[in-house]
C-alpha cells in the first residue's frame, strides 16, 4: 500500500490539527472543509490486491465493417521526343491540362500531390553494338484524392480525354476511421469476457475481476486494398470504380482472475 496526502490551506494563520480533516479509501480521494478558513485534503491509496484464484490470459477480436469512402488513384503522362526539352516541354503541358480537368471537377489542392517526376534517354540496342540514343522520355505522376468514389471513375474518364495516359489504381480505404475502430474495441472487450466466462464455466469456477487488458498489434489504419477500374475501349462505355466494403480489426489482451 502506497499513500500519499497534499493540504491546502486558504486565509490566514496555522490551522490546527482538529480542524483539518482528510478521508481515503482505496482508489479514492475526498474533500472536506472545517470552520471559516476551509482546508482541502487530498489523500490517494493504491492497494494491490494479491492475486487468489487462477489466472487466465487470452486474447479477443473485434471486428466492424465499412464502406471505404476514399480512393487514391495516380494519374499522370508519359512524352516522348528526340531532345529532352522537347519531352519535358510536351509533357508539361499536356499536365497542365490534366490538373486544369481535376479542378473543374472539384479535386481540392490538398487532395493533388505530385508523386514523381522523370527524365530518362532512350537508347536502341542492337546485336554487338553500342547503344545509341534514340531520345529521351518524360513521365509526371500525381496521387489524386477522390472522396467522391461514385464520381471517380468519370473523373479518370476526363483526365484521359485531357492528355492522361497512365493511371494507376486504386486504393480504396477509410479517411476517417477512430470511430469504427472504437465499435471494434467495444465488441473485442464483450468477446473476451464472454470467453472468460466460458472458460471458468467449463472449469466449475466463476469471473472474479479483470487484471489487465491491452492492445495488441491487430489494430492499424485500414490498409487500402486496389480495387479493378477498367478503361473502356469503346467511348460511349464509362469506368466504374466499386467500393466494396473493408474489415477494420482490433486485438485485445486480456487477463482475468478465476476462482
Amino acid at each position: 500500500m502506497m499513500a500519499r496526502a497534499a493540504a491546502f490551506r486558504r486565509g490566514g494563520g496555522r490551522q490546527s490539527n482538529s480542524k483539518r480533516c482528510c478521508a481515503a479509501v482505496s482508489g479514492r480521494s475526498s474533500t472536506c472543509t472545517a470552520g471559516p478558513a476551509a482546508v482541502v485534503a487530498v489523500a490517494l491509496v493504491f492497494v494491490i490486491r494479491p492475486l487468489a484464484g487462477t489466472r487466465l490470459d487470452l486474447s479477443a477480436t473485434g471486428t466492424v465493417s465499412r464502406v471505404p469512402d476514399l480512393a487514391i488513384i495516380s494519374a499522370g503522362v508519359v512524352t516522348k521526343s528526340t531532345t529532352a526539352t522537347g519531352a519535358i516541354a510536351d509533357n508539361a503541358t499536356r499536365m497542365e491540362r490534366v490538373r486544369a480537368a481535376l479542378k473543374r471537377a472539384g479535386i481540392a489542392d490538398r487532395d493533388i500531390q505530385t508523386s514523381s517526376i522523370n527524365l530518362n534517354p532512350d537508347y536502341r540496342y542492337d546485336n554487338n553494338q553500342p547503344p545509341v540514343l534514340t531520345g529521351y522520355q518524360a513521365s509526371n505522376n500525381v496521387s489524386i484524392k477522390f472522396r467522391d468514389i461514385r464520381n471517380s471513375g468519370k473523373i479518370l474518364d476526363a483526365l484521359v480525354a485531357e492528355g492522361a495516359n497512365q493511371i494507376n489504381g486504386p486504393s480504396l480505404t477509410i479517411d476517417k476511421p477512430e470511430a469504427a475502430y472504437d465499435e471494434a474495441r467495444a465488441k473485442a472487450i464483450v468477446a473476451g469476457r464472454a470467453r472468460a466466462d466460458l472458460y471458468a464455466r467449463s472449469l466449475g469456477m466463476r469471473v472474479v475481476r479483470l487484471l489487465s487488458v491491452s492492445e495488441g498489434g491487430g489494430m492499424g489504419r485500414p490498409m487500402p486494398f486496389a480495387a479493378d477500374a477498367m478503361m473502356a475501349a469503346s467511348p460511349r462505355a464509362k469506368t466504374e470504380i466499386d467500393p466494396g466494403s473493408q474489415d477494420l480489426q482490433v486485438s485485445l489482451a486480456m487477463s482475468f482472475e478465476l476462482q
